[in-house]
C-alpha cells in the first residue's frame, strides 16, 4: 500500500474502485488543501476526511450514525467493553449515536494515516430501502450497533467519486445526493443490510433504542430513570434495559454518564468553565466524584486532561468553504 499512490507503468490513473484509486483520490483532496495533517471537512455536510503523520492519543466523543473508511493505516475503536480493529479498505459501521474512544495505530509520515467519515442520511436511506425489490430483514435479536466490514469495489467507487468531489465545492450540493443514494444503495443490498435494515426501518429494537438516546441526549444533566427510558423506547424497563445493553455495551446509566463527562470538557475546553462549575453543570452533585468518575473515564483529572485536549485540538481542524 505504501506505493499505491503512484500511477500504474502505463502511465494511466488508478482504475477506480481500488485501493489505489481511492488512496489517490483522498491524498488528492489533502495536498489541495495545502497538505500537512488533521481533520479536512468537506463542502458535503456530514463528510470529511483525516490525515495523521503520526499516533494521536485516543479521544473519546460521539459517534453519529456513519460509515468510517480507513483508506490507510489501521484503526481501534473502544465502546462499552468492547474493542474493534479495522484497516485499509475495511470500514466501521455505527448505527445509532454512541459515546466511544477511537485511535489510530502506527501512523507515520512515511506511511500517514488516511480515512473517510460520511455521516448517514437516514431518509435517504428509508428511500432507498422502499425502492428495493427484495429490501433486507432486519435480524430480530438486537446486535451491537458497530460493527466492521469490507469495502467492496462498488462502495469504494463511491468514495473515490466523493473525494474527488470534494475538490469541485460547487458540484457537490448537485451531485452529491445521488452518490449518497448509491452508497445507500451497496450498503442494503450488502453482507450487512439486514444490520443497515434496522437504521431505516420504524419499530425495530435499535430505532427504539435511539428514542430512548434522544432523551438522554437532551436531559443529560437530570436523573432520569430506567422506567422513563423504558417508556420512550415503548418497552419494559427489563427488555429495555436488555436491548440497550445489547446494542451499545454500556448500561444506561453508563451511557448518560458518559455523555455528562464529555460535556464537561466541552465546557471546560472551550468555555472555559472551572471543575466545580462543569461538575454542576452536567447534574454532577459533588466536584469530588465527579473528577474520579472523569479520571477513571479519560484516564487523567480534569485539569491535566483538558490541557492535553486542547494540545490535540492545535493538530488542526481545515474547513472547505461551499460556493
Amino acid at each position: 500500500m505504501k506505493n499505491s499512490l503512484s500511477k500504474s507503468k502505463s502511465g494511466d490513473e488508478p482504475r477506480h474502485g481500488t485501493p489505489a484509486a481511492l488512496l489517490a483520490a483522498v491524498t488528492d483532496f489533502v495536498e489541495s488543501q495545502g497538505g500537512g495533517e488533521g481533520h479536512f471537512l468537506t463542502p458535503m455536510e456530514g463528510v470529511h476526511i483525516l490525515r495523521a503523520l503520526q499516533e494521536i492519543m485516543p479521544v473519546r466523543h460521539i459517534y453519529r450514525p456513519s460509515l468510517c473508511v480507513v483508506v490507510q493505516g489501521a484503526k481501534q475503536i473502544f465502546f462499552g467493553d468492547r474493542v474493534l480493529d479495522y484497516r485499509e479498505m475495511e470500514c466501521l459501521i455505527v448505527s445509532i449515536e454512541l459515546p466511544a474512544t477511537g485511535r489510530m495505530i502506527g501512523a507515520t509520515p512515511g506511511t500517514p494515516f488516511l480515512g473517510i467519515t460520511i455521516e448517514f442520511d437516514i431518509a435517504m436511506l428509508r428511500e432507498v430501502m422502499q425502492q428495493l425489490a427484495a429490501p433486507p430483514t432486519p435480524n430480530p435479536a438486537s446486535s451491537p450497533c458497530v460493527f466492521v466490514g469490507q469495502v467492496d469495489t462498488p462502495l469504494a467507487d463511491c468514495i473515490v467519486r466523493l473525494a474527488k468531489m470534494a475538490q469541485t465545492p460547487e458540484a457537490a450540493p448537485i451531485l452529491y445526493p445521488s452518490v449518497m443514494r448509491e452508497i445507500c444503495y451497496w450498503l442494503l443490498t450488502g453482507p450487512f443490510g439486514s444490520e443497515i435494515a434496522k437504521l431505516a426501518l420504524p419499530e425495530t429494537h435499535t430505532e427504539r433504542v435511539a428514542q430512548a438516546i434522544r432523551l438522554l441526549h437532551e436531559n443529560f444533566n437530570q436523573n432520569l430513570s430506567v422506567k422513563q427510558l423504558a417508556e420512550a423506547a415503548r418497552m419494559s424497563p427489563s427488555s429495555f434495559h436488555q436491548h440497550f445493553r445489547a446494542i451499545t455495551a454500556m448500561t444506561p446509566v453508563q451511557y448518560q454518564k458518559q455523555l455528562r463527562l464529555l460535556e464537561a470538557r466541552r465546557l471546560m475546553v472551550f468555555d472555559a468553565a472551572n471543575v466545580s462549575e462543569a461538575a454542576y453543570k452536567v447534574g454532577y452533585e459533588s466536584a469530588s466524584q465527579f473528577s474520579r468518575e472523569y479520571a477513571r473515564s479519560f484516564g487523567a483529572a480534569p485539569k491535566r486532561d483538558v490541557t492535553n485536549f486542547k494540545a490535540l485540538l492545535a493538530f488542526g481542524s481545515r474547513q472547505v468553504s461551499v460556493a
